[in-house]
């Protein structure tokens, strides 16, 4: 019974590493860049992540948590509910609004600049820290979703 709460775990932590990547390496990476390189790699990853392989990650997570929520509370397990219903809330208000309220939107914008304007460093100065903010805070939202996932699974047995 347990296994068919496992994709609740792996499309978080899916997720969640995505998320952290860009905090850790990506986006210090093209910090570290000329800006007109910066813009470009942006504007290529940017139109590369919207695909089949990244949508069941961002999409899914937060619909599957709350489904196991909902197979756990079925099962009488209260606590391994609260818990994923908890983590599906937080992915969904903490991670995937934001990515779609502020980061969606920066990066649309970017994507419409020249990099060879004359500006890029100003423009990715303004874009880099705001982004790299909300990335933060999603990966963070993330992450606290993949812990109470995993509370979730070993509360199954809980009643």
């Amino acid at each position: 019974m347990r296994l068919l709460f496992l994709p609740a775990l792996m499309l978080n932590g899916a997720i969640f590493g995505f998320f952290y990547a860009w905090v850790c390496s990506t986006m210090w990476g093209l910090d570290a860049l000329v800006p007109e390189v910066a813009i470009r790699a942006m504007q290529g990853m940017n139109g590369s992540v919207r695909n089949a392989v990244f949508a069941p990650a961002f999409f899914g997570t937060g619909p599957v948590l709350l489904a196991s929520a909902a197979m756990a509370f079925g099962l009488a397990a209260r606590r391994a509910a609260g818990l994923m219903a908890v983590a599906g809330v937080i992915y969904i208000g903490g991670a995937m609004v934001p990515t779609l309220l502020v980061n969606v939107p920066m990066n649309e914008a970017l994507a419409l600049v020249d990099p060879g304007r004359g500006d890029a460093a100003e423009v990715w100065q303004a874009y880099s820290g705001r982004w790299q903010g909300w990335n933060i805070a999603r990966t963070v939202a993330s992450g606290l979703a993949l812990c109470l996932t995993g509370l979730g699974l070993m509360a199954l047995d809980q009643r």
